[in-house]
C-alpha cells in the first residue's frame, strides 16, 4: 500500500457495519437514478431523431417560415410559425446533448467512487 493510500485510510473513520452497509446502498441508489434519468433523456433526444421534427421543420422554415406549427408545451398544444419553433426545439435538443453528457460523467465519478468504497471495505457482492 503506498503512503498516500494508508494516509488517506488513516483519516478515514472507522465505520460500522451497519454505516458501511448503508453507504454502500446510497451510493447503488444514486448510480441506479442517474442510469434512469440518461435513459429518459436518451429517449426524448431518440423523440427528435426518430420522428425526424426538425429535419421536416428545417424543410418547412426553408419553404415558409411563417407556416403555421403546433408544438405541445406542458400539455398545452400552442400554436406558433416554423422559425419561431425550430430554434426552440434545436435550443431543446442541444441542452439534452449537454445534460446526458454531465450525467454520464457524474455516473463514471459514482461508479468510480463505488468501486472505492467496495475495495477499500473488501465488499464482495452475495451470489444468488
Amino acid at each position: 500500500m503506498s503512503s498516500t493510500a494508508a494516509k488517506a485510510k488513516a483519516k478515514t473513520p472507522a465505520l460500522s457495519d451497519q454505516e458501511i452497509q448503508q453507504t454502500y446502498v446510497r451510493l447503488q441508489n444514486e448510480l441506479q437514478a442517474l442510469a434512469r434519468k440518461i435513459g429518459e433523456l436518451e429517449s426524448e433526444a431518440d423523440e427528435h431523431r426518430r420522428v425526424l421534427v426538425l429535419v421536416t421543420l428545417d424543410e418547412a422554415l426553408a419553404e415558409d417560415p411563417d407556416r403555421k406549427c403546433f408544438r405541445l408545451i406542458g400539455g398545452v398544444l400552442v400554436e406558433r410559425t416554423v422559425k419561431d419553433v425550430s430554434p426552440a426545439l434545436k435550443t431543446n435538443r442541444d441542452g439534452i446533448r449537454k445534460v446526458m453528457s454531465t450525467l454520464a460523467e457524474q455516473y463514471k465519478t459514482k461508479e468510480k467512487d463505488l468501486d472505492e468504497f467496495k475495495r477499500e471495505y473488501n465488499i464482495r457482492p452475495v451470489q444468488q
